[in-house]
């Protein structure tokens, strides 16, 4: 098996992206201030373990008891303290109880973002109940996947989400039956339990059961985006939720009491059911929820709700940075925001123009036993990880990692400043919750890894050694392909090109092209506003001034928008089948020649199936 570094040496070494001795002891003096924040949390952290009682209950429960006035959620014009929240849930805590919900059974919730998904997540979990998410985008074979695999025999429906039950056939709805429970305005639909009316009956009170609760039983379901097939449900346990609450929020984002943290994402995604209520919880301050991400709405939001810190997704903030400046764009509240994806292209110009101090980066998954947290506030940075980690050596040609002895050996890491597989130990301190699919569990562990009896879970990224501790996030395994006997990673060809005139997002694959070795690189790419075609020669100059030679795509697609999942995420496969194709593509295509990228002609195609293109 060849050994090859996973990104381009010439990459590397124009952006080393490590961290120095003076650069890590100054984020650590500066983080000095923050000690009586830091200091508690990281305690509690240290001796959280699986087997203890707690729950996500109980501790509202206990920030309840301590400041039973102070505002806990924000949802559009309507405030919820947390006594009113706290009250609320109970009500729908008690409601399924009497229908016979017991601890370990999973219950589904079917709606768009509004204040009642957080209020019944609580419900449910106080009842040690497992929430299962459903994504509200799901529909048909998709829907029913999700229902197969989680098993709830209750579903919490809105009204906003009425066609997605409709959308089940009579076979799938007998194949695993549920009883709907309905909330909107006006009478439910026939045989549909009404849950407002009913929850509106229910006592208040706190459960006793909540008390009873481990740590290490499930929370929720929350599942995968589906970017390569079905999605799969993953296990929250409460354990993990803690864990999040202790180390993203109070290591890295570092929130007050009197703090109110805005997210637009999705609460069916771990960002903000896990990441963003976890560290208002743990800091007993506000969530602000929007129905949705709008980016033309977003900093009015921000000023609405007097937010002092956000959350995001990559592509959020490139959307953000899209828009045209204003003068007042750093005239806000916000003085930290904590989310995953930032690329290193776009993090100094998003920091500086909307004035954000702290950036808290992290890494983690669904799935991952382990989080990363970029505490320190260091430069295009995912953070750092307390737990036990590896970046073993990564062959991208195979896809796989690197073993001695033809494979049968052990892996090797790498060293500071190159790249390799993230792979996150499995021990009693980090347990794997997995999926609930054990098989697929299974499928993601690498076991005999440094030394015999070892088990590692593989998180199927590629990310590079910073040094001290620290990750940064360099392509998901499988997006980084190989072309001209070097390793093209997809997130800086996607950075190039959106630093050239006119392009304003861009999604790069590798493509395979007849009798060629490897995979050549295809981009499907989104114009400015106004823009309507390509200078194709500027564009190939710009891309060869910034790139090795081998990087540079080889074509183009040209499209008005891009497919993305509900956390902005891209569909590859679509894109890697359909190819060059004109037969499956429908958009306008480009191929790179001597004098610059050129539409695609057939007589283009049919030279290069015969192997005759030259390609520049």
């Amino acid at each position: 098996m060849q050994t090859t570094p996973a990104v381009p040496d010439s990459n590397a070494a124009a952006n080393p992206g490590t961290i120095g001795l003076l650069t890590w002891l100054g984020a650590g003096l500066r983080m000095a201030p923050e000690l009586p924040i830091l200091v508690p949390g990281l305690l509690r952290l240290a001796f959280l373990r699986p087997h203890q009682t707690g729950s996500i209950g109980l501790t509202f429960e206990r920030q309840t008891a301590r400041h039973p006035g102070r505002p806990a959620l924000r949802f559009e014009d309507r405030v919820w303290t947390y006594q009113e929240l706290n009250a609320w849930a109970n009500q729908l805590a008690h409601s399924l109880k009497q229908a016979g919900v017991r601890t370990g059974d999973a219950v589904g919730l079917l709606m768009e973002n509004r204040a009642e998904v957080l209020a019944y997540t609580l419900g449910i979990v106080k009842l040690g109940a497992t929430v299962t998410l459903l994504n509200h985008n799901l529909r048909g074979d998709s829907l029913a996947h999700t229902l197969r695999i989680t098993g709830p025999r209750i579903v919490l429906l809105g009204a906003e989400c009425e066609d997605a039950a409709h959308s089940l056939s009579p076979e799938q709805l007998a194949a695993h039956p549920i009883t709907w429970w309905w909330d909107g305005d006006g009478p439910a639909p026939h045989g549909w339990k009404h849950l407002r009316d009913d929850i509106a009956r229910a006592p208040r009170t706190n459960l006793p059961e909540t008390a009873q609760i481990t740590l290490k039983q499930a929370a929720f379901h929350i599942f995968t985006s589906g970017t390569t097939g079905m999605p799969k449900a993953s296990v929250m346990s409460h354990y993990r939720w803690h864990r999040c609450l202790y180390g993203l929020g109070v290591l890295g984002l570092r929130l007050r009491q009197d703090d109110v943290l805005y997210c637009a994402l999705p609460l069916y995604h771990n960002n903000a059911l896990t990441v963003s209520w976890g560290a208002t919880v743990g800091a007993g301050a506000c969530l602000a929820l929007a129905r949705k991400f709008s980016v033309s709405g977003f900093w009015g939001d921000i000023d609405r709700h007097r937010a002092t810190a956000f959350t995001y997704i990559g592509e959020l903030c490139r959307y953000l940075l899209n828009q045209p400046p204003k003068p007042d764009d750093a005239r806000h509240g916000v003085r930290a925001i904590i989310g995953n994806g930032l690329r290193p292209d776009i993090w100094p110009a998003f920091q500086q123009r909307f004035g954000i101090k702290h950036v808290a980066e992290f890494y983690a998954a669904s799935e991952c036993n382990l989080a990363f947290v970029n505490a320190l506030n260091m430069p295009a940075s995912a953070g750092m990880c307390p737990l036990s980690f590896a970046i073993a050596a990564f062959d991208v040609a195979e896809e796989q990692p690197i073993r001695a002895q033809n494979g049968q050996g052990f892996m090797r890491q790498v060293g500071k400043g190159e790249v390799g597989l993230l792979l996150t130990e499995i021990t009693d301190k980090a347990p794997l919750d997995g999926y609930t699919d054990a098989k697929a569990t299974e499928a993601k562990v690498y076991r005999n890894v440094f030394k015999t009896g070892d088990a590692w879970f593989n998180t199927g990224d590629l990310v590079r050694d910073q040094g001290f501790g620290h990750i940064q996030f360099v392509d998901r395994v499988g997006d980084t392909f190989r072309w001209k006997g070097e390793n093209v990673a997809t997130t800086e060809v996607e950075a190039a090109l959106c630093q050239q005139a006119g392009i304003q997002e861009a999604v790069v694959y590798g493509v395979q092209i007849p009798g060629a070795d490897g995979r050549a690189g295809m981009a499907a790419v989104q114009l400015d506003e106004g823009v309507h075609t390509i200078d194709g020669a500027a564009l190939m100059a710009g891309l060869k001034a910034t790139l090795p030679k081998y990087a540079v795509p080889l074509f183009l697609r040209v499209r008005d928008t891009h497919e993305v999942t509900a956390t902005f995420k891209h569909r590859k496969v679509e894109l890697k089948r359909e190819a060059f194709d004109p037969a499956q593509v429908s958009d306008a295509l480009w191929v790179l020649t001597p004098t610059g990228y050129t539409p695609l002609s057939s007589e283009h195609l049919n030279a290069i199936q015969s192997g005759q293109f030259r390609f520049e």
